[in-house]
C-alpha cells in the first residue's frame, strides 16, 4: 500500500486499490475524467516510451478522444472500425474503456482508461482512472496528474517534473466506493443510445485521414 501522505485524500487510495483487485490491474490512478486519463497514456507513450506513430482512432467516438490525443502531440487517422466496451488507440498501448468497467478485465502490459461519467457503468459523477502493471507507468502517472507534485504540501516539495492539475477529488472518490460496495461481480459492456456521430462530421476534423488500409497496424 502506498504511504499516505495527506488524510483528506486517503479515500482516494482506498477507491484506487477497490478497482485494481476489482479489474485485476496492479495499480491504479484516479483522476478527474477519462479524456485526461487518455491523454496522460498518450503523452506518457509518446514522450517516455518514444512510441512516435500516427495513431488511429474509430471514426465513431466521443469527440474529446481525438482531441486529447491531438493535444498529446500526436497526429491522427481515423478508421472505420467497429467496437464494444473498449477499443486500442493504435499502435499505442492505450485503451480507451469508457464503455466497460467489469472483474478481471485489465489487459497486461496496457493503459486502460476508465470514466466514472454520470452516464457511465461506475457513474459516481465526474472522474477517470489509468490502470497499469508498469510501476514506472504508475509513478509517472501519479505526479502527472498532480502538477508534477508528490502527494504533500507543495511547500515541503521540490519540483522535478512539470504536470498536470487532473486529480480526483476525495469527494468523488467516496462515491465511488460506496457505489462500488453494490456492484456486480459482471457487468455488460455499455451501449451508445444514440450512436456516436462520425468525427468527420465535426469543421475540426474534416481535414483528418481516413486509413483506407485494412490491418494497418495489425500486420506483426
Amino acid at each position: 500500500m502506498r504511504k499516505i501522505l495527506h488524510n483528506a485524500f486517503k479515500v482516494v487510495h482506498m477507491f484506487e486499490e477497490e478497482v485494481a483487485n476489482y479489474t485485476g490491474a496492479k495499480y491504479a490512478v484516479a483522476v478527474d475524467s477519462c479524456t485526461n486519463a487518455i491523454f496522460l497514456s498518450c503523452y506518457y507513450s509518446k514522450n517516455v516510451l518514444g512510441i512516435k506513430e500516427t495513431v488511429l482512432i474509430p471514426i465513431r467516438t466521443y469527440l474529446s478522444v481525438p482531441q486529447a490525443v491531438q493535444q498529446a502531440g500526436i497526429d491522427i487517422m481515423f478508421e472505420n472500425r467497429d467496437w464494444s466496451g473498449v477499443y486500442q488507440i493504435l499502435p499505442y498501448p492505450v485503451w480507451d474503456s469508457a464503455k466497460r468497467f467489469t472483474s478481471n478485465m485489465y489487459i497486461p502490459n496496457s493503459f486502460m482508461c476508465l470514466s466514472f461519467h454520470m452516464k457511465k457503468p461506475l457513474p459516481i459523477g465526474k472522474g477517470g482512472m489509468i490502470l497499469t502493471d508498469d510501476e514506472t507507468a504508475y509513478k509517472w502517472f501519479y505526479r502527472a496528474k498532480l502538477e508534477g507534485r508528490e502527494e504533500k504540501s507543495y511547500h515541503e516539495d521540490d519540483l522535478i517534473m512539470s504536470g498536470w492539475n487532473f486529480y480526483m477529488t476525495p469527494e468523488e472518490a467516496a462515491r465511488g466506493l460506496m457505489l462500488m460496495q453494490n456492484y456486480p461481480e459482471h457487468s455488460p459492456d455499455q451501449g451508445e443510445v444514440p450512436p456516436y456521430r462520425k468525427l468527420s462530421e465535426f469543421a475540426i476534423f474534416r481535414n483528418i485521414p481516413i486509413c483506407q488500409t485494412p490491418n494497418y497496424f495489425r500486420h506483426a
